[in-house]
């Protein structure tokens, strides 16, 4: 793959009162070529997402989207290469004073390129396509949670992205809206859509992903297909893959970490 077929890092680090979040990391989502960024809680994965973005700016090291160094680059000339890149949002993101149908056209609404009949059909084609046409016009308040996701990526979808981001997209969904989330992550990758995910659902992770990267202590540590994975000797790995009495006291360390760092920051 060429550069200007690629998102990627280089030397990235990014760090939070102090705390390394991410070191010297490197990193590259290549098209067609489906990838989910696996870790504990707060080893940086949603972080990556808003530095691809550009919605954050790495303290050191660069980020690309395609040719283009996105680092350091002013909003006005960073707007036309975000619009290559979708993000579906843990929680949905909607917007609660719209309706569904207005969620899913806003951004087209926003660009003002095309007429009012234009962008409906738009919008009606990807409530189709996740299968919530029926929710046109109703609010984010009367859908369940899996509904909720669905609308997100037609929201995400109506935009055309070369690529769509999914930040942990089946928390707190049954297993049917488990499901449907994976046969529609399937769905836009035969139709050439290419996906980066963050999430600790590994059968999810598994289902929908070519190449899978884990990250442990602000570092990539592994990157290579799931068979790999599997296979590997890292223990950080196989701990994530297969936890056993020792994540006892991981967890519980995460936990009191996560605790004095909220502290600090009130």
């Amino acid at each position: 793959m060429t550069s200007s077929n690629s998102i990627r890092m280089e030397k990235v680090c990014y760090s939070v009162g102090g705390r390394k979040i991410l070191e010297d990391f490197d990193f590259c989502l290549e098209r067609g070529v489906n990838r989910t960024i696996l870790g504990v809680s707060g080893a940086g994965k949603t972080t990556i997402l808003k530095l691809l973005l550009g919605l954050l700016e790495p303290q050191a090291g660069r980020v690309f989207i395609g040719d283009q160094c996105i680092t350091g680059l002013p909003e006005s000339r960073y707007v036309e290469l975000r619009k290559r890149i979708a993000i579906v949002f843990q929680g949905g993101a909607l917007f609660d004073s719209m309706t569904v149908g207005e969620n899913v056209g806003y951004r087209l609404f926003e660009e003002g390129r095309l007429s009012i009949g234009e962008i409906e059909r738009i919008v009606l084609e990807k409530l189709q396509f996740v299968g919530v046409e029926q929710a046109l016009d109703l609010y984010p308040s009367e859908l369940s949670g899996g509904m909720k996701k669905r609308v997100a990526i037609a929201r995400a979808l109506a935009a055309n992205p070369d690529y769509i981001f999914f930040d942990e997209p089946t928390t707190g969904l049954d297993p049917i809206g488990v499901y449907n989330i994976c046969h529609l992550m399937q769905r836009l990758q035969a139709g050439g859509t290419t996906t980066l995910m963050v999430t600790h659902d590994l059968a999810t992770a598994f289902v929908t992903s070519d190449r899978f990267t884990f990250l442990h202590k602000a570092r990539q540590v592994f990157e290579g297909t799931e068979a790999e994975m599997k296979a590997s000797a890292l223990p950080e790995v196989q701990e994530f893959l297969q936890p056993t009495d020792r994540s006892l006291f991981v967890l519980h360390a995460e936990k009191e970490r996560k605790t004095t760092w909220n502290a600090a920051t009130r």
